[in-house]
């Protein structure tokens, strides 16, 4: 009887990783275009991906609102973009999505949950996220377009 019950406990320990692992989202993983791994005093071409917008996946999905009250907007893929990993903390940093002449939008989703939006739909140029104390960790990125399916092609660059 024994050696049945401990057989039920393997067969359940096993059935329970294996649900694990397929409900683990691939989100945190992978990203479309890669991952960026940045430090203090990193080098500015350590800070520039490029990539392309596209899906018809709604950013308001993941967030109607960043943190100050800004809406989340724009089309994108379900996968990140890039993954921006912080070696360390960092006292300021700029992200940027140049594609001129083309509204897009931008969705940052950090370690602790915390959501930062931006858009150049206004008129700007390019779509900036400027913030204050990023902390170490893993960050993932969306870069959407305004319409649903547009491909648009970018530079993102991360500053200090």
């Amino acid at each position: 009887m024994l050696a049945n019950s401990h057989k039920w406990f393997a067969a359940g320990s096993l059935l329970v990783a294996i649900a694990t692992a397929i409900g683990t989202p691939l989100l945190a993983q992978n990203a479309n275009f890669g991952k960026l791994t940045l430090s203090v005093g990193f080098s500015p071409a350590t800070g520039m991906a490029r990539g392309n917008t596209g899906g018809s996946y709604s950013l308001s999905t993941i967030s109607n609102r960043d943190r100050r009250g800004n809406f989340c907007i724009g089309f994108s893929d379900p996968t990140p973009d890039h993954i921006l990993e912080l070696q360390t903390d960092f006292s300021r940093l700029k992200l940027q999505v140049n594609s001129p002449g083309n509204q897009t939008s931008l969705l940052i989703q950090g370690p602790d949950g915390v959501i930062y939006c931006a858009d150049n739909i206004n008129g700007s140029e390019d779509t900036v996220v400027e913030e204050s104390s990023w902390k170490s960790g893993t960050y993932r990125l969306w870069v959407g377009s305004v319409e649903s399916g547009v491909r648009l092609n970018y530079t993102l660059s991360v500053r200090e």
